[in-house]
């Protein structure tokens, strides 16, 4: 692939000889390769006309517009369709009055309803990204798919409702790193024994996660550290300082994910354009793809409209019912933030990934699995707390202890799974079970506001011993 001057230096390093790179022959295994881009007898280049995205129609067309969105991508993503009645009645039911004080039914049909306009904006951007280079595709629909979760996020944000943001940030990262990805090896492996990647997607996506979670740990660190410690501080100025560490650290995470960006679209594509055409060539159904009718460009940019607007409604409901759940149905944050309201928002790049794993496109899914939780990191999250800066609200990333060791012990985890560029239904099964046992220990976390509770209880108790004794 052709390059700009200055692109590949001296010091750029050189994908390594692996188990991997020998079973894949197709891929480049030299820097000449890289920089001649004439790999497999074929010029690659970053700005090109794919012809799997073409529909061979203009403009919108109602029916097969209608058609291709109950179709969608995959037989899963087909069955989420039938949730669509959902929708309309979730709509109906919080604006009517007589309703208001069904919680349960309203907060149930909200997040049933959120899946499939979540899977519509997953499918809309695989549809779009078919039309795109293979990195910017990928970057686009992984894009694409967390518009569901800055949704959310923001939402939370204006209701003031911080700990399930905290929560809900971890619990994305959780979410994507054990429950996606297990998905994905377990499905691949079931189907194709043993699945490979190349380590160019794994250890540049599980060093870059390593560092997110390093940067997102030091505000909670340094909370810990301070309060442990005997400082002359009231714990008003240790949050301010707290706070002020975040948006620094935030501000830093988008500076990286921007150089993480470059570094794949610009210097680096090479490599990874040759590893997605790769796994385009092994696509099990590819053509069964490319068969299938398309959406237009115009038709992508009206489903994701239609989507995005339910999707911010629906969001707006449930976000509204929270609290009452929390108060009145023994659902702990920590539980509704850590698993429920990631499971919602991820719904759509979950069913991506496990489809692409299953058609033996383990590069793709890898890429969405990590990519998106290297996003949620690197980038949603610091949003939030910018934009809480931009409105003078104290959104930091000061989490719970539990949460953030949880996070740090998972990425250490997946990091040994990706190290040897390979998987299997085992190793996806574990990380299945990983998550399953950290969602018990978050169904039986107790609320903040309960340990305060328990902590006043226990002072006003000390206050009473000490008066009786005192009068004894």
């Amino acid at each position: 692939m052709a390059h700009g001057n200055g692109v590949l230096r001296d010091r750029e390093k050189v994908p390594r000889r692996s188990h991997t790179s020998e079973r894949d022959s197709a891929l480049p295994q030299t820097r000449q390769e890289i920089v001649n881009g004439t790999h497999g007898g074929r010029r690659r280049g970053l700005v090109r006309v794919k012809s799997a995205g073409e529909s061979g129609r203009r403009g919108i067309h109602p029916l097969q517009f209608l058609a291709i969105t109950w179709r969608s991508t995959s037989w899963l993503s087909r069955a989420v369709n039938i949730l669509w009645p959902f929708v309309p009645a979730a709509i109906a039911i919080n604006n009517i009055q007589s309703m208001e004080d069904h919680h349960v039914t309203r907060f149930s049909l909200a997040y049933i309803a959120m899946v499939p306009c979540a899977n519509l904006i997953g499918f809309a951007g695989q549809e779009l990204a078919r039309k795109m280079p293979h990195m910017l595709g990928v970057l686009t629909e992984v894009t694409i798919g967390s518009i569901v979760e800055i949704i959310l996020f923001m939402i939370l944000l204006t209701q003031q409702q911080y700990y399930v943001i905290q929560a809900a940030i971890l619990g994305s990262i959780l979410a994507n790193m054990l429950l996606c990805l297990g998905l994905c090896f377990f499905t691949a492996g079931v189907r194709h024994h043993v699945a490979t990647f190349h380590e160019a997607v794994s250890e540049v996506g599980s060093n870059l996660l390593l560092i997110a979670g390093l940067g997102l740990a030091i505000p909670t660190v340094f909370q810990r550290a301070v309060m442990n410690a005997d400082f002359n501080l009231t714990t008003e100025d240790i949050d301010s300082r707290v706070i002020n560490i975040s948006r620094i650290i935030s501000v830093l995470l988008i500076i990286a994910y921007a150089v993480y960006l470059f570094f794949q679209m610009h210097t680096h594509h090479g490599i990874y354009d040759a590893i997605f055409e790769h796994d385009e060539d092994r696509d099990v159904d590819g053509h069964k793809d490319l068969a299938k009718a398309k959406f237009t460009l115009t038709e992508c940019i009206l489903a994701l409209a239609i989507s995005v607007a339910l999707v911010t409604f629906i969001a707006i409901a449930l976000v509204r019912e929270i609290p009452a759940i929390v108060e009145e149905q023994g659902i702990s944050d920590p539980f509704m933030g850590l698993i429920l309201v990631p499971l919602v928002e991820k719904a759509a790049e979950h069913l991506t990934a496990i489809d692409e794993a299953w058609d033996n496109q383990i590069n793709f899914a890898l890429s969405h699995c990590i990519g998106a939780t290297i996003q949620t990191a690197m980038f949603n999250a610091p949003l939030v707390i910018i934009v809480g800066w931009g409105l003078n609200l104290p959104m930091d990333l000061n989490f719970e202890l539990f949460d953030i060791v949880m996070l740090i012990l998972a990425i250490i985890t997946v990091g040994n799974f990706l190290r040897d560029q390979k998987s299997d239904y085992l190793e996806g099964f574990l990380c299945v079970i990983v998550y399953i046992a950290i969602a018990v220990a978050a169904y039986y976390f107790p609320n903040p506001h309960d340990v305060a509770g328990h902590g006043e209880e226990a002072a006003a108790t000390a206050v009473h011993e000490i008066r009786q004794l005192a009068f004894s």
